[in-house]
């Protein structure tokens, strides 16, 4: 039995309220990112790179600040209802397994070619291996890691079904998950 599909607000375009003070233009302007006024943030993850530089690995946020434990980046567009950004994967690195309690995940490959993820829920892994205009989609409550495999730095979006999700654990024998942050990174 699937459960019924969750019901979303209807906006009609009287219910849009422009902020105060702005245009239509400006509030669009405000709404945009750019690349050209992004940077590539190696500090987000650092302190999991500094236990092992197998763990290295790059955000660039457009919506949101993710779930990387960023607190704030005024550059970014706020977060509504997700996050988005990119994130660079050197060849050989990973993201370790970790768990998001709070959101879906969606990772779509813009460039790379084996990408390797691992899935596991109650004690059952499952992998699969992605490569260019691929995505996968992981489901709150399911543990999800994944690594390069291939010979080439890859790169994709990432998307949080949460606007400001928490911070997401890792299991508990996993050297990861003993890590501790002296504090919570500032934006780049």
């Amino acid at each position: 039995m699937s459960a019924a599909p969750k019901k979303f607000p209807s906006v009609e375009p009287d219910d849009v309220v422009i902020p105060e003070g702005k245009s239509l233009g400006e509030w669009v302007e405000s709404r945009t990112a750019r690349y050209e006024t992004r940077t590539l943030d190696w500090d987000a993850l650092k302190f999991q790179a500094d236990y092992d530089p197998i763990y290295r690995r790059a955000q660039m946020r457009y919506i949101g600040t993710g779930a990387t434990g960023v607190a704030d980046d005024e550059n970014v567009v706020p977060a509504e209802n997700f996050t988005f950004s990119t994130m660079v994967l050197p060849a050989g690195c990973e993201g370790p397994l970790h768990i998001h309690r709070d959101a879906e995940e969606v990772f779509f490959i813009l460039k790379g070619h084996k990408i390797r993820f691992f899935i596991e829920h109650k004690g059952e892994m499952v992998e699969t291996v992605l490569t260019e205009r691929d995505l996968v989609s992981v489901p709150p409550g399911v543990y999800r890691g994944l690594r390069n495999e291939g010979i080439e730095e890859a790169l994709m979006c990432v998307l949080i079904g949460n606007p400001k999700p928490v911070t997401p654990t890792y299991p508990p024998d996993h050297p990861v998950s003993k890590i501790k942050r002296d504090k919570k990174p500032d934006a780049a």
